[in-house]
């Protein structure tokens, strides 16, 4: 979809019962999406052009501490913790007293005008966010031209897009094009004999990627510290300050890293049909794309963070797909029974590699004469291959009786080549029944029942999602030279000690170990549905129950100690089942030139691991922290200690259970065995992903000519556990000192402040209060407004004195408001931690067809 035009786009459809999915086999391991592009259609030429600008942007931020907040928070941290707060280092000078209670009560924060001795450097108040992020602006522009006549049709489209992201000197922009053609090369007037036909796309896109983790370090970085010096450099830390970089200036030597990815994906078909309901179809596919980047490595001079290095990396990454498959299918029907079955075989072929080379020291820092051959100092080589093929043979049989009772069975049998060869291919059947119930002779009076449908399926699919090469032993050379200054432990050891100065040999150390067992990953689901329209399909809708396990999941399982370096390795080992529904109902209709469509769906599920073996349970792995197995809870459940308040005198802290670190204004855990200590003993299960249940609304209205849609989705019930509450919440939170945290802390546990849930400010975590707790977990449930749009197309009459069969304007606007819980602290909870709120896009657009 990185790459996929949307408006190429036909339709969409989700596969998600193993009966309907098996026949697509190993992909089709977590669903289907089925997606079908345009083709011509028959008639006149017809063209389509699509335009739309559209800006997006943060709304709602994380609050941060200003330059005063951030001093005035420090300095109640030094005085809780009996330090002296002038002893700062980052140049706060505090006029301090005592209240007639002995509270500390600060009168006024001052600063040195200049944060070095050097005078360059002035203190200031920068909000970072602001400086490094902007409206962000999205051009999109289609044309489409497609045709159709009695033996052939095409469509061809060419599609730009372009994206100036919300962090400044990131950008997206892609240029599309799509040839979809069939031609009938024998035709009778029954049916087509012969025909031949191609769906080709290419794509090009090149981007600009916002540095890793840079939302959270330009939160984090100082206010106090200026975007530049006296000097018009860019301002880094001095004295007491973390070494970070200038977020702005690490976005401006990020800026040259850019990618160009071209990517080509289509096939050509052959179908043929010598006999009437009997086609031989034969497809021939590849999917090539290729990735070419830069990555520059610029000198930094910001304060105490200096860098001489400079380098470049010249990379390149190639994948190739290849795909061939041949269907033959007959379709027979007498009478009352009517039906199709199929045979097939596919074979599925990926190849991938990629090369790079780095080398320093240039002569001049600009991206038109960094080259790997123009720099004069060390040079590195890196590369590497991979790829796996995937055979596939099936069948599938359909039947239908009296046009009221359907069955279908199918048999897939995949092999892969990323298994040993002990168990390289596997079976996976599914079989499915209906009943169109609406038809029964008995139900012929009902006349408010339009259809009704019961079906039931079960089905197996296999998953083959591993490492290419996770069935083999490997060793990997490491000659353990330490480049530029780093420490590196090599297998190049002169263990005779008469070497006499001559280059060493490399040796080998172990990665991975084998394991010629390794078979597929096995999901067996059982559903049953019903799917019902009322009142001339006015009322409609449709009812899912599912339970799916899977088994033989495929882990890579940490090796013990004992068993030496490399000892991990890929197995078959634990089960997970989930089991769930899914209710979705509608309501459409209209009066005049008023109509409406307002549809609902919920659901849920539970996620239970059922076996596990005990060193990856014990691992944490998948759940459990390695406290406890997490078999018999969800999977990702943790376990932790349970927030039980503050202490708010030393009354309460000697009628508690002994609990190290206490003190006044810290957090008090709950005694949970009972033993009089807090321990490790008193943790439990405290957060689980699991959602109480899922929802969505899509409203639809057309009047006239005029149109409004709206979709809404939400979650409820369900818990996300904040890290950044570490960073709003506490000011030690984090193992490095003095950056920047949320504004939360302004409201800290104080002697005059004992109604607060956030504990006392302290510059050190004596009572371990980073740890796994209830107090990180927060309700994560949110409703949100995640598309509307409004639309408006113009009379017919007007479009026909410009020659236009269509013209519309409209303007929609996407996550434009989100409701979540007074529990959650965070900014976005669909996003709890530093993934950040999903931005809201505005876009105006206009679609002409002629």
């Amino acid at each position: 979809m990185h790459e996929l035009n949307g408006n190429d786009i036909e339709s969409i459809q989700v596969l998600k019962d193993a009966a309907s999915a098996s026949i697509y086999g190993s992909r089709a391991a977590n669903g289907v999406i089925i997606i079908t592009t345009k083709r011509g259609k028959e008639g006149k030429v017809k063209v389509n052009f699509d335009a739309s600008i559209a800006m997006q942007n943060y709304t709602n931020k994380l609050d941060v501490l200003n330059t005063k907040e951030f001093g005035q928070v420090m300095w109640q941290g030094y005085v809780n913790d009996g330090l002296d707060p002038n002893q700062n280092g980052l140049g706060y000078k505090y006029d301090w007293s005592y209240d007639n209670n002995g509270v500390p009560v600060l009168n006024s924060i001052t600063m040195n005008k200049y944060l070095d001795a050097a005078g360059t450097t002035p203190a200031a108040n920068t909000d970072w966010f602001d400086i490094t992020t902007r409206t962000g602006i999205i051009q999109q522009y289609n044309l489409s031209v497609s045709n159709g006549s009695e033996r052939s049709s095409s469509f061809f489209s060419l599609g730009y897009y372009k994206n100036d992201g919300i962090i400044k000197h990131s950008d997206f922009e892609r240029f599309s094009g799509r040839l979809n053609t069939d031609y009938d090369i024998v035709k009778t007037d029954s049916r087509s004999i012969v025909k031949i036909g191609e769906d080709f796309t290419v794509n090009r896109t090149d981007e600009v990627q916002a540095p890793g983790g840079f939302v959270e370090n330009v939160l984090q970085f100082n206010p106090s510290l200026p975007v530049y010096t006296t000097d018009g450099e860019f301002a880094g830390p001095v004295g007491g300050y973390p070494d970070r970089e200038n977020p702005l200036a690490r976005l401006e030597r990020n800026a040259d890293n850019r990618y160009t990815y071209w990517r080509t994906f289509g096939d050509v078909y052959l179908n043929i049909s010598p006999i009437k309901n009997l086609n031989i179809k034969t497809t021939a596919g590849i999917d090539y794309a290729q990735k070419q980047q830069r990555i520059f490595t610029y000198p930094i001079t910001e304060g105490t963070v200096a860098n001489p290095i400079n380098g470049i990396e010249a990379k390149q990454e190639h994948w190739t797909k290849m795909m061939w498959n041949a269907v033959a299918s007959y379709m027979f029907g007498k009478g009352i029974h009517s039906g199709d079955v199929l045979v097939g075989v596919e074979v599925n072929k990926e190849d991938d590699l990629d090369f790079s080379g780095k080398k320093y020291d240039f002569a001049v820092l600009t991206p038109e004469y960094m080259w790997p051959g123009a720099a004069v100092g060390e040079a590195e080589a890196y590369g590497g291959a991979g790829g796996y093929t995937l055979v596939s043979y099936f069948t599938k049989a359909n039947y239908t009786l009296m046009n009221k009772y359907l069955a279908s069975v199918t048999l897939r049998y995949d092999g892969s080549s990323r298994f040993g060869e002990n168990k390289r291919f596997g079976l996976f059947p599914s079989v499915s029944a209906g009943w169109k119930i609406s038809e029964e002779n008995f139900l012929n009076d009902i006349a408010w029942l339009e259809s009704l449908k019961i079906r039931a399926g079960w089905g197996q699919t296999g998953n083959q999602e591993i490492d290419n090469t996770a069935r083999y032993t490997l060793y990997r050379s490491n000659y353990g030279e330490a480049q530029f200054g780093g420490q590196s432990y090599g297998t190049s050891y002169d263990i005779e000690g008469v070497n006499g100065g001559h280059q060493l040999s490399s040796g080998f150390k172990r990665d991975q170990l084998g394991n010629d067992d390794l078979q597929w990953e096995t999901t067996t689901q059982l559903n049953v549905g019903l799917d019902f329209g009322f009142f001339k399909n006015a009322l409609y809708g449709s009812f899912d129950w599912f339970k799916k396990t899977t088994t033989d999941i495929l882990v890579n399982m940490p090796g013990i100690g004992v068993m030496g370096e490399g000892s991990a390795q890929w197995i078959n080992a634990g089960e997970m089942e989930n089991t769930g529904f899914e209710l979705t109902i509608g309501y459409r209709g209209g009066k005049k030139k008023f109509t409406y469509d307002i549809n609902a769906n919920i659901g849920t599920y539970q996620n239970e691991i059922t076996k596990l073996p005990e060193t990856i349970a014990a691992k944490g792995t998948f759940g459990g922290n390695g406290v406890e197995s997490v078999v018999g809870h969800p999977m990702g459940a943790q376990v932790g200690y349970v927030y039980d308040g503050i202490f708010c005198n030393q009354d309460e802290i000697d009628r508690h259970a002994s609990q190290d670190g206490a003190g006044i204004g810290r957090i008090r855990w709950k005694d949970l065995n009972g033993d009089n200590v807090i321990n490790s003993e008193d943790q439990k299960w405290i957060y689980s992903p699991v959602p109480d249940f899922t929802w969505g609304i899509n409203l639809y209205f057309q009047y006239k000519d005029f149109d409004l849609t709206m979709f809404w989705q939400g979650v409820q019930g369900v818990d996300v556990i904040s890290d950044l509450k570490k960073e709003t919440d506490l000011w030690s939170g984090l193992n490095i000192t003095n950056l920047n945290k949320g504004t939360r802390l302004l409201d800290a546990w104080t002697p005059n402040n004992q109604s607060s849930d956030i504990p006392a400010v302290s510059t050190m975590d004596n009572n371990n209060e980073k740890r796994v707790s209830s107090y990180f977990v927060e309700n994560g449930s949110y409703a949100k407004l995640r598309t509307i749009q409004f639309g408006y197309n113009l009379p017919k009459e007007i479009c026909k004195k410009i020659s236009a069969e269509r013209v519309r304007f409209y303007a929609s606007a996407q996550n434009l408001l989100t409701i979540k819980s007074k529990k959650f602290s965070g900014v976005d909870p669909e996003n709890a931690n530093f993934g950040y709120p999903i931005p809201v896009n505005v876009t105006f657009g206009i679609n002409v067809s002629f």
